[in-house]
């Protein structure tokens, strides 16, 4: 029979090899954050969609967090919070505001924390260790060079819902655009919006489909003789749409716009959606977490910006720009496998 002593030094002993079981266990699993904007935006999910495929294909452990809405740096930060709290030694991020993240960032990496921007740069961008992104000023110049050889010579009444103030994408996008279609237009380095006259109207839509709609029927009392639309989303080219066709000009209206999602392909087989830059939120975070799980077997960072591609798709081909239809937009939509 054991003493009480005896007992007393064997359940010791005994949560001494039940925290040491623990602790091997936790170091052979990987714990990676995803931070993105949004929970509800159809691009994160897709993206959450990867990184969760991917964790459980190579045993990490995926947490994931969100701000409430576009633009929410401070639900982000509580994310990360959370994360690092939780033993992350990697973070992807989708910043919401590019420069008031950074902060964050930093404390997180001196931590030793490697953090991985997907889809939107911080800035400056090399507050993060690395970039899997779009190349977003490409994806805007394929949808000017489309929206230029589609007009085919009229005088463009140009309306453009843009993103926020001062983000990264927005602005490569935005200008991205003008310089495919032959405006003057500010480089790829540039976070603010370039304007022209040709320009009737522009206004922040936030990527969201409601907000895209109100501000589409602002811009429509202001200039109706709009005849072309550039969106920074496909939410956002929706709401442009439900507008132009409240107001009977949605078939005097040519719209383009970024993303390639499933939804947003559908639209442009139905035309409502003219042409659309697509990108691979999915490989960006299958990529992401892929990193991570390097970076915890090696202690290798990624580093530096990795192009995850774009590709335009178009409900109809123009001459001299070069696209794939809408069949192979289904098939590729957002990089699913």
């Amino acid at each position: 029979m054991f003493s009480s002593r005896s007992r007393r030094r064997s359940t010791l002993a005994l949560a001494i090899l039940s925290v040491a079981a623990s602790t091997a266990f936790a170091a052979g699993e990987p714990v990676i954050g995803l931070v993105t904007k949004t929970e509800t935006n159809p691009f994160f999910v897709k993206m959450k969609e990867g990184a969760q495929e991917e964790a459980k294909k190579l045993g990490a452990k995926l947490l994931s967090g969100a701000g409430k809405a576009d633009g929410d740096n401070a639900g982000q930060i509580t994310a990360m919070e959370n994360m690092i709290a939780a033993g992350a030694k990697t973070i992807l991020i989708t910043p919401s505001d590019a420069k008031a993240i950074v902060p964050a960032i930093k404390k997180a990496r001196d931590k030793g924390i490697m953090v991985i921007a997907l889809d939107s740069p911080a800035d400056p961008p090399d507050a993060t260790d690395a970039l899997f992104a779009t190349n977003n000023y490409t994806a805007g110049v394929l949808i000017g060079e489309y929206a230029k050889a589609a007009m085919a010579g009229k005088t463009p009444k140009i309306v453009a819902l843009d993103l926020l103030p001062g983000h990264p994408v927005g602005a490569q996008r935005h200008n991205g655009f003008m310089k495919g279609f032959g405006l003057a237009a500010n480089d790829a380095k540039s976070n603010e919006l370039s304007k022209a006259p040709e320009i009737v109207c522009m206004a922040d839509s936030f990527g969201d489909q409601a907000k895209a709609q109100t501000v589409m029927e602002n811009c429509l009392q202001k200039a109706p003789e709009v005849n072309l639309v550039y969106t920074i989303n496909e939410p956002a080219a929706a709401g442009a749409y439900n507008a132009l066709k409240r107001a009977g000009k949605e078939k005097g209206v040519l719209i383009v716009s970024v993303d390639g999602g499933c939804q947003g392909i559908k639209d442009t087989n139905a035309g409502i959606i003219a042409a659309t830059s697509q990108q691979y939120p999915l490989k960006m975070a299958a990529m992401g977490v892929a990193a991570g799980v390097e970076f915890a077997k090696t202690g290798k960072k990624a580093s530096g910006y990795v192009d995850t591609g774009v590709t335009l798709i178009a409900g109809k081909s123009v001459a001299g720009v070069d696209s794939k239809d809408t069949k192979t937009g289904a098939e590729l939509c957002w990089g699913k496998k």
